[in-house]
């Protein structure tokens, strides 16, 4: 990339409304001019021939200088070149008069990606561009080149990415960011925009494959060699910081500054989304069914201390068995117990 061109901020040429007032001025002179001399051409008068013609020519071409009148509004921009060469650029807001002959440039004016504070193109009614509220006179330049500086949203479409342990995993990255050095957003790279969204798209599946979608044991995420436990799901701000930290990395040398990334979705992909949900229910029922041996175990050495301790009944070691199932086969089912009353001896 070339980094080589630093940005120029032009100042002092907030004369638009002297400039502009002083050619409408001229414009209606010289139309006066070419009314009153076509009315006294018939004397032979030399110098009424002179003053006729040089009204026409300035009537057909006094439409040049109003090409040098821009008007930029907040958080706008315009990067200016002169035959080929960048001569600075246009930041603050104000109506500006410039070099008529300055174009302005900017190769990704036309590119719409799915972002906001993207500046509209202007709509062309003949010769004049109505863009945002402005009246400009410059071709369409003024309105279309524009370059917005404030922070932006680029939300690329979902991406399918193998995690760490081979998964495919659909992922979504909102990215904020903005344009901190025109210069190199524009010339530095062919089209900035599609720069950045290629960027991000990298650098998501260059994160995303070093993580598994859940906390998975003996995974190193962290690249210190030492197992750890992160993970897509879990380890969301982690991500979202590496992401930015990656796409920054590969933008810095276009004027681009990333302001924040965040994941805006994040799920299996469809394909293996039922499996990991079975595994995940199966999961569960493990973990809960551990849960209920636990208390079962504690709820039967309960019962049978208080029966030692009240003396109640004297068990041997086959009744306490037999006690111990009952009560296990009791609290571990699924179904409520169905009663059996025994009238009988205990023994």
């Amino acid at each position: 990339m070339n980094e080589n061109v630093k940005e120029k901020t032009i100042k002092g040429h907030k004369n638009g409304i002297t400039a502009m007032v002083m050619f409408l001025s001229l414009y209606l002179i010289a139309i006066l001019g070419v009314i009153y001399t076509a009315l006294h051409l018939e004397g032979g008068d030399s110098g009424n021939l002179v003053l006729f013609i040089a009204c026409i020519i300035y009537v057909s071409l006094g439409w040049i200088p109003f090409m040098g009148l821009k008007v930029l509004k907040p958080g706008e921009a315009l990067v200016l070149t002169l035959f080929g060469k960048y001569i600075g650029t246009l930041k603050e807001d104000g109506f500006y008069f410039v070099n008529p002959f300055c174009t302005a440039f900017n190769p990704a004016a036309d590119t719409k990606l799915g972002q906001s504070g993207d500046i509209a193109d202007g709509k062309k009614i003949g010769g004049i561009t109505i863009s945002e509220g402005n009246l400009s006179l410059s071709g369409g330049e003024s309105g279309s080149k524009k370059i917005s500086l404030k922070v932006m949203t680029l939300s690329n479409s979902k991406q399918k990415v193998n995690d760490v342990l081979g998964n495919p995993v659909e992922i979504a990255v909102a990215v904020m960011w903005k344009v901190t050095d025109t210069a190199q957003a524009v010339f530095a790279v062919d089209n900035y925009k599609e720069y950045l969204s290629l960027q991000c798209d990298t650098a998501v599946r260059n994160v995303v494959k070093l993580y598994p979608y859940d906390v998975t044991e003996n995974v190193d995420t962290t690249g210190d060699g030492m197992a750890d436990d992160g993970s897509l799901r879990g380890s969301t701000e982690v991500v979202a910081n590496r992401i930015k930290e990656e796409i920054q990395s590969k933008v810095n040398g276009a004027g681009i500054e990333i302001v924040d990334a965040r994941i805006t979705y994040l799920a299996y992909a469809p394909e293996i989304a039922a499996a990991m949900l079975q595994r995940q229910q199966a999961a569960a029922v493990v973990d809960a069914r551990k849960l209920i041996v636990d208390g079962a175990v504690g709820m039967v050495e309960l019962a049978l201390e208080r029966l030692n301790e009240k003396e109640l009944v004297d068990l041997d070691e086959e009744r306490k068995a037999a006690m111990v199932s009952n009560l296990l086969v009791v609290l571990c089912g699924n179904h409520d117990p169905q009663p059996v009353v025994n009238s009988g001896s205990l023994y």
